[in-house]
């Protein structure tokens, strides 16, 4: 497409009546990028430079709260959105109603874990992916349930598991027999990961028009990344290494983390003011990702989201790990207490908390108990022997989730009691996570409380519905002994032993337990929650492929649809 490579993504949409949005491009040019609204409602921003490429993340003021407003792309005053041939419906920016203009619905769809589909006339060897899937849906009926957002938990981009044709443009730079071979090396092979997922016709539809919130997970980087400190040390003394976590945090900050924000945050931020106003930034971003990943501590990639009364609290659980054995966390110090005050501030303007984290916090029981317990190893509590065993077998495993940081997971416990204790208890929080390609619901107790949802030990009620809601993935596989796996991890069998783990590992029993009250569901899939008042529901959507040549917008490849698999709701 002409003048317009990667783009547009309609990224933040104001939830506050305010009538702002962030609609995001990368173009082939130095350019001045401009979204243009029928109603007179739009915006321009002159692209800033990085590595060769050329960015604009356009500030749309003017929107008319509950509207849903067509919208063109300019660049230098020519329109490159939508292209003349485009075979969707017009890209919009749909804005709710305003506070107090009754009650508001919100449709939140979440996934995670997305290959990028192959080329047109390519088989897919895992099957439908389920955006696409999203996009014909939507855009076939214009009346069909849209997500007001769409939540993306992770792996966005696989730096480590590179397509065919990624391969192909790989190997045109650089020898793929030496290291880092058919994985990305730096930045401009991170550009074309984001090329290449991004500029797939129904996703980059379905990316124009449905606002999305991010935040990465390992394979963004690589696989297990940051799972320890022994690791860590591992992978820097490798010679490829530097350059790849500079290049996979730069391109981050760029294509995921900007959008993220809301206009007041991006006016507020001095490093996107320094990017724009340099001609070149390249050197200043990689200094900020240099000093990221030498000092996690010093960067939050974690942001808070309200939606009407609905607030989104999206927690980066990779780049804020502290990796000391002795003091393992999910979340330094810092970005502890910033989730904490953010969960407890004015706890009376929400109904619904929903915390984003891309790994889950409740694991079936064996697994959870599995990850304790090497954890313990780890740390000494058998011995160097065992603790040596350990570290193998976090790596071999992927043992890396809440559950491999005891500490955190209880701080998460008790925060989460804390926000549901007392007469301003939103009515449900929600943990939605990825991660463990298949999906499943799992339900919390605290002792003494009453039942699934309860707050506490001495709890006079039940408190919010407290659940685990875990969909992956959008677009990918598990292999079958990967799904016994996790079956046997919520069987009877499974909790006995990992039961007999934690005692061998002399681990303190967690303050809660949990229940599998949905699942294990496998494919490629989406969960949508839908909050209207105090009411939540849920459904569970499977991509399922269908006869050739009668669906996908035309384009001839096999149609799949969106079958529901599982719908109920969460409060009475």
């Amino acid at each position: 497409m002409t003048g317009l490579r990667v783009g547009p993504l309609l990224r933040y949409v104001d939830g506050e009546g305010a009538g702002t949005a962030t609609v995001w491009v990368e173009a082939d040019r130095p350019v001045t990028a401009e979204v243009r609204c029928g109603d007179g409602a739009g915006g321009a921003s002159r692209t800033f430079h990085v590595a060769g490429h050329h960015y604009a993340l356009i500030p749309v003021s003017g929107l008319t709260p509950g509207t849903t407003t067509p919208y063109e792309v300019l660049l230098d005053g020519h329109r490159v959105w939508p292209p003349e041939d485009s075979r969707f419906p017009p890209s919009a920016i749909r804005t709710p109603p305003p506070p107090g203009d009754g009650a508001r619905e919100l449709r939140v769809s979440f996934g995670s874990c997305r290959w990028a589909s192959p080329p047109h006339g390519e088989p897919d060897p895992v099957g439908p992916d389920a955006l696409d899937t999203l996009a014909t849906r939507l855009a076939a009926d214009p009346a069909a349930p849209r997500p007001d957002v769409l939540l993306l938990l992770g792996d966005q981009v696989y730096a480590d598991e590179t397509s065919k044709a990624t391969r192909r443009r790989l190997a045109a730079r650089r020898d793929l027999s030496e290291a880092p071979g058919a994985e990305v090396a730096d930045y401009e092979e991170y550009t074309h990961l984001y090329d290449e997922s991004w500029t797939d016709p129904d996703v980059r539809w379905l990316l124009s028009t449905v606002p999305s919130c991010m935040i990465f997970d390992d394979h963004d980087l690589i696989d297990d990344w940051n799972t320890s400190a022994s690791w860590l040390a591992d992978m820097r003394a490798l010679p490829w290494w530097q350059e790849r976590v500079l290049g996979g945090l730069m391109s981050y900050w760029v294509y995921q983390h900007l959008g993220n924000l809301s206009p007041a945050e991006l006016e507020a931020d001095a490093l996107y003011a320094a990017v724009r106003a340099a001609p070149d930034a390249t050197e200043l971003l990689r200094a900020f990702a240099a000093g990221a990943d030498r000092d996690p501590a010093g960067v939050r990639w974690s942001y808070r989201r309200d939606f009407g009364r609905t607030r989104l609290l999206m927690v980066d659980s990779r780049g804020a790990r502290v990796l000391d054995e002795r003091r393992r966390a999910m979340l330094d110090e810092e970005e502890a207490r910033w989730v904490r005050e953010q969960a407890l501030a004015d706890r009376d303007t929400y109904d619904h908390l929903l915390i984003g984290t891309s790994l889950p916090w409740l694991l079936p029981p064996f697994i959870h108990d599995l990850e304790s317990w090497d954890a313990s190893l780890c740390r000494g509590e058998r011995g160097p022997r065992w603790a040596g065993f350990g570290e193998r077998l976090r790596r071999a495993a992927d043992l890396e989730h809440w559950a491999a940081f005891p500490d955190s997971f209880e701080e998460l416990a008790s925060l989460i009691a804390e926000v549901g204790d007392g007469a301003t208890a939103p009515a449900t929080v929600c943990v939605l996570s990825g991660d463990v390609h298949h999906a499943y619901v799992a339900e919390p107790s605290w002792p003494g409380g009453a039942g699934a949802g309860a707050t506490g030990a001495g709890a006079t009620g039940p408190g919010p519905r407290v659940l685990q809601l875990t969909c992956s993935p959008v677009h990918n596989s598990v292999p079958a002994v990967m799904r016994l796996g996790f079956r046997f991890g919520w069987s009877r069998a499974g909790r006995w032993l990992g039961r007999a783990l934690a005692r061998h590992g002399r681990v303190v029993a967690p303050q809660v337990s949990w229940r599998r009250t949905g699942g294990p569901w496998f494919g490629n899939q989406l969960m949508t929650l839908t909050l209207r008042g105090r009411a939540a529901g849920l459904v569970l959507e499977r991509a399922r492929a269908g006869r050739a040549g009668g669906g996908r917008a035309g384009d001839g490849r096999a149609a799949a649809e969106l079958v529901v698999v599982e719908e109920r709701a969460l409060t009475p």
